[in-house]
């Protein structure tokens, strides 16, 4: 594992919105277009001039910006407004995506826990005697969530890389993403956790070296342009340093073109991509973005109790659609993989632990293992290690849950790959 140079700076969140109180006699619909929103600004095709742009970028600065793809900054829902009616510029508001987690319940212990291996980390190594985990060296996961607490015991040494892209002031601030949520530490664990000071828990590939990108605020909620900024940083560095980065995603919304073009970016540079499906299972086409985008693998969530001989994917794991099933073949809106993704203990703030729901929950489980098994084979693609997940999926077929079948199945995809 390298040496970690992450140094954490103690800094305030600045909140995803800003509310006012409203001013003595305002009208109310007056304060709303005051209002500020977050817009994606670019030139309309077949205009020439840069003059449009300029003056916006001038007037209003820039948050994120993507090239051709255009760039975000902050206006007034009455700016909005003033903008799109410019015939040089075209101007949409940016997406919100969330965490996906199910249940706000959290069982948090503040002692040692008695488990260190719980039930997801037994059943994707194969072995409910395992004691202790290993893997994933020198291999990178990306962890882009609410932020991690990277002086966790069982989280610390991994550490590498610790910054935020929520801030209000920039849209990029190295040194600091603090985890007021929980969701982005208990991802972080599942994926890689240590054991800590011989108390604590492991993940699945526990030499893998974390960065930790706060792309969601401290409501579990985010814009799809700093999250693309997320992974377009990941990306650049892992191919700038000649690495390999595993890009977590337990966040999901809908379809939007900024999330779209840094996915299939970062699949160009040799990232590999992995994302929950969500949770508005189990009806068909409910799985959302990246998830459900073919560059990304889309990953399930397995409950622990079986049927049918095997795990059962929860009610509440995104479905696909049957009519691919069986085809062994990606397509847009496909479950890929599943993973334990229920009633998961795993890291938390505080230096405690606790236990989540979702499909949140599982996808850590697939980065962890995509990781240990790119650590043993080193002269693997991104997309060589996704074919070696399908493989090993497909040699443990799911078929509990609602439409749960043999071989590919629109529920649980091609199974649940293990390490052994």
């Amino acid at each position: 594992m390298k040496r970690k140079l992450v140094s954490v700076a103690a800094v305030a969140m600045i909140g995803l919105s800003v509310f006012q109180p409203l001013q003595a006699g305002a009208a109310p619909d007056e304060t709303a277009k005051n209002e500020e929103v977050r817009v994606l600004v670019k030139q309309k095709d077949g205009v020439f001039s840069t003059q449009a742009t300029d003056e916006v970028k001038e007037e209003h600065g820039v948050r994120n910006s993507f090239g051709n793809e255009g760039f975000t900054t902050e206006v007034s829902k009455k700016e909005l407004e003033e903008l799109k009616a410019d015939k040089a510029l075209e101007v949409t508001e940016v997406s919100v995506y969330t965490k996906q987690e199910v249940s706000e319940k959290r069982d948090v212990s503040t002692q040692a826990v008695s488990d260190r291996t719980p039930w997801g980390i037994q059943a994707i190594y194969n072995n409910s005697s395992i004691t202790r985990t290993s893997g994933g060296n020198n291999i990178n996961i990306a962890v882009l969530d609410t932020g991690t607490s990277v002086n966790h015991p069982d989280l610390a040494a991994n550490v590498e890389q610790c910054v935020d892209f929520t801030q209000a002031s920039s849209g990029q601030v190295n040194g600091t993403c603090v985890d007021r949520d929980g969701h982005g530490t208990h991802v972080s664990g599942s994926a890689l956790a240590n054991g800590g000071n011989g108390s604590g828990i492991f993940g699945v590939a526990p030499e893998a070296d974390l960065w930790a990108y706060k792309v969601l605020g401290d409501d579990g909620r985010g814009y799809s342009d700093d999250i693309a900024n997320g992974i377009r940083k990941a990306a650049d560095d892992g191919a700038n340093r000649g690495e390999k980065v595993v890009i977590s995603m337990s966040l999901g919304g809908g379809q939007d073109s900024l999330i779209s073009s840094a996915v299939r970016y970062a699949n160009t540079r040799g990232a590999l991509v992995i994302a929950a499906t969500g949770n508005s299972g189990p009806y068909e086409g409910s799985i959302g973005y990246p998830a459900a985008l073919p560059e990304a693998v889309a990953v399930a969530n397995l409950e622990n109790r079986q049927q049918n001989g095997t795990y059962r994917v929860a009610d509440s794991s995104s479905r696909g659609y049957s009519r691919t099933d069986g085809d062994y073949v990606i397509q847009q809106g496909d479950v890929e993989v599943s993973a334990p993704g229920s009633a998961i203990l795993s890291t938390y703030p505080g230096n405690t632990y606790a236990s989540l729901t979702g499909t949140s929950m599982a996808t850590p489980h697939i980065s962890g293992l995509a990781a240990k098994i790119w650590s043993e084979n080193t002269g693997l693609s991104s997309s060589q290690v996704r074919q070696t997940l399908q493989t090993r999926a497909r040699a443990n077929d799911i078929l509990g849950g609602y439409g749960a079948a043999r071989g590919d199945d629109y529920a649980s995809g091609f199974g649940f790959p293990r390490v052994q």
